[in-house]
């Protein structure tokens, strides 16, 4: 039975929804430019539809995460054409190891399942940028790309927008009709592209900034002063918020990246000074 014959049943559980359109691949594939200098990092093989193309394109080598391996019988073929150049690997892409992946990937292209598009982002962007990936090129729910990159004062910002706004430049590159996939999702979709500039890497790895964005867009309501004075009410807020030159009437959706920057090193000081003696 050829592989366009087979049956398999996509299971919702995982976001299961297989890219068929063909134009939407090539231009995946022309906006990606892969050379041979590049490691590609796939998420979700699915059925193989775009990971043939990754390991057909000039790149150097190509790893694939896939968690279903009832799909293995559509993937087969592509370990067996590339055994030197791609290799699968079987698991839940949140627990996946990226920083042990050698050679390190250069790109991530990805039809990412859009129900762990959020944690997934912010696993890949703690392990891999220091590595040397600077580059992202993933298919995600168009409501996601529009939170990561809504600019400040909008109702759509959010903690891994602003964090992406620091790293780089995020954009989407064209919206996707549901249409597209198989079977199709109720939803748009977009292709999202995301380019590192190689500032404030260290930013996902560290909890105090992941705390701090947390707490402030907690409950986006209230003030962001009285959301932080519940995170830390040890720190005199006021100062802080004076310091960066933040209104305190302010909401955490107005600041700009810079502002929650301030934020972040007037805190650490504030702490800082409390701890000191005297």
């Amino acid at each position: 039975m050829g592989r366009e014959e087979k049956v398999f049943k996509n299971k919702k559980s995982l976001g299961q929804n297989f890219l068929v359109d063909r134009n939407i691949l090539h231009h995946i594939l022309e906006q990606a430019d892969i050379s041979s200098a590049d490691t590609i990092l796939e998420i979700g093989a699915g059925q193989g539809v775009l990971t043939r193309e990754l390991a057909a394109s000039p790149c150097t080598f190509l790893f694939s995460v896939e968690i279903d391996e009832g799909l293995s019988e559509y993937l087969r073929d592509i370990t067996l054409l590339y055994p030197s150049t791609f290799s699968l690997l079987w698991g839940d892409a949140l627990a996946v190891d990226y920083s042990s992946l050698s050679p390190a990937p250069t790109k991530v292209v990805a039809n990412i399942p859009y129900n762990i598009t959020t944690p997934l982002l912010w696993r890949l962007l703690e392990q891999l940028p220091e590595a040397g990936t600077d580059y992202f090129l993933l298919m995600v729910q168009k409501e996601a790309a529009e939170r990561i990159t809504a600019s400040p004062g909008t109702k759509e910002r959010y903690p891994l927008g602003i964090t992406l706004e620091l790293m780089g430049k995020a954009r989407s590159v064209r919206t996707v009709h549901p249409r597209s996939f198989r079977p199709a999702p109720a939803v748009e979709s977009s292709l999202l592209e995301i380019r590192l500039s190689g500032q404030h890497l260290c930013l996902p790895k560290d909890s105090l900034w992941r705390a701090l964005l947390r707490s402030g867009f907690a409950q986006r309501r209230k003030k962001l002063s009285n959301n932080l004075r519940l995170f830390r009410p040890s720190v005199c807020w006021r100062e802080v918020f004076e310091s960066a030159e933040i209104e305190e009437n302010a909401r955490a959706e107005e600041l700009t990246a810079e502002q929650w920057l301030a934020l972040w090193g007037g805190m650490k000081s504030a702490e800082k000074k409390s701890l000191s003696p005297g």
